[in-house]
């Protein structure tokens, strides 16, 4: 599969945190904006997608049993093959991956895929938490909410405080990712939060889960993304800048070690991302920056060791010894990732690190642009399953050249 596929174009609306006087849109504007925003990137038009796929992440706001089928008929698009993502933070990366089969099948020749969510204009029992029904039944039901575990937040303090308790990492190294993001969020216009803070700032936050505070914590916004892959050929015609697949790996409901009692410091990345190297023929000083799934700082460091950058237990280290900037030795979630930039729901997210990615590979990043960049790492992240870390877990690694 390796340079057979290649996005050409992309969109990402701007965020809303609803506050009063701001614009509320329906989550359907927001598919059709952030389509209408990737078109206007590759040159195309809607109709160019009647006969080949439409790609649609899941939306919580929408609620409904065929939401790809309707989202294709509130595009006015007639598409041959319709892909589904519904794997939380990895939908973006799981339906290029699906998308980018049945290219090199010649099912299709391309696709759009879109993803959108309004959390913060739905009814929920808590600010920012949607009433899903995987938070109504099941095992979340049985053994965490009943006992006071509200959301991402305390579900990934027990995690986190694992991990202090196997490994050592300290506040500091931690808010070393989050100071670096908010830092990479002022210089990216369509970030939500552009005030940078400071370390002090980081560490004066207030505790919302022991071990995590505030501004260890995603903000969910409302928003809306979008992206264009088609065959390497097609996109040869569309672009001179074409951002290829060079290889992807997948791994879902990973236990490391036992089934029993697995090793929650682990995740499916230790897994996933020896196979997407493995596919493009790089390894890791290849790399020119790594966009991973951020929604805490734990997470993104935790991604850094399962990739190899790092053994196990040394992330806190290699975050103190490295500059995370744009223009530093390891590049980091350069557009402020969803720590800052925000997170456009549970499913949406995940776009946030591909699109990056394609704009760095373009050198479309203004102002944050990583200097000569030829391949990057993305990361999809979904799912937060009982007593583990991340449901489905993607790497990919794309590059400027096949």
């Amino acid at each position: 599969m390796r340079g057979k596929v290649a996005i050409v174009g992309y969109g990402r609306t701007p965020y809303s945190r609803v506050k009063p006087g701001e614009q509320v849109y329906t989550v359907d504007e927001y598919i059709a904006w952030a389509a209408e925003l990737a078109l206007e990137s590759a040159g195309m038009s809607k109709s160019d997608f009647d006969g080949q796929g439409l790609g649609v992440s899941h939306a919580e706001v929408a609620h409904t049993v065929n939401w790809s089928a309707a989202t294709a008929e509130n595009l006015g698009i007639s598409p041959n093959a319709l892909i589904r993502g519904d794997q939380g933070g990895c939908s973006a990366t799981s339906m290029l991956i699906r998308a980018a089969a049945l290219i090199d099948a010649g099912v299709i020749d391309r696709a759009l895929i879109v993803g959108a969510d309004t959390p913060l204009s739905m009814p929920s029992i808590a600010p920012g938490l949607p009433l899903s029904p995987e938070r109504t039944r099941g095992v979340f039901w049985d053994f965490q909410g009943p006992f006071g575990v509200m959301g991402a937040t305390a579900q990934f303090a027990l995690v986190l405080r694992r991990y202090m308790h196997e490994h050592e990492v300290t506040p500091e190294q931690l808010g070393k990712v989050a100071v670096s993001n908010r830092y990479h969020a002022s210089l990216n216009p369509g970030a939500i939060y552009r005030k940078p803070y400071t370390l002090d700032d980081y560490l004066g936050s207030r505790m919302l889960s022991d071990p995590i505070r505030l501004f260890d914590c995603v903000p969910i916004v409302n928003g809306g993304l979008a992206f264009i892959v088609t065959s390497a050929e097609t996109a040869r015609s569309i672009t001179d800048r074409p951002v290829h697949v060079l290889g992807f790996g997948e791994t879902n409901n990973f236990y490391a070690g036992s089934k029993v009692f697995p090793d929650v410091t682990v995740t499916g990345f230790s897994q996933s991302a020896p196979r997407a190297m493995e596919m493009a023929g790089v390894t890791h000083d290849d790399i020119d920056f790594l966009q991973p799934y951020d929604d805490y700082p734990f997470i993104s460091m935790m991604t850094i060791e399962d990739w190899g950058f790092c053994k196990k237990g040394e992330g806190g280290r290699f975050i103190e010894e490295h500059d995370l900037h744009f223009d530093g030795d390891f590049p980091l979630s350069t557009d402020g990732g969803q720590l800052s930039g925000g997170q456009p729901g549970g499913a949406n997210g995940g776009f946030m690190p591909l699109v990056e990615g394609v704009a760095q590979l373009r050198g479309e990043a203004d102002g944050r642009q990583v200097r000569d960049a030829t391949v990057g790492a993305v990361c999809g992240f979904g799912g937060i399953p009982y007593g583990r870390p991340g449901r489905s877990c993607i790497s990919v690694i794309l590059g400027s050249e096949a």
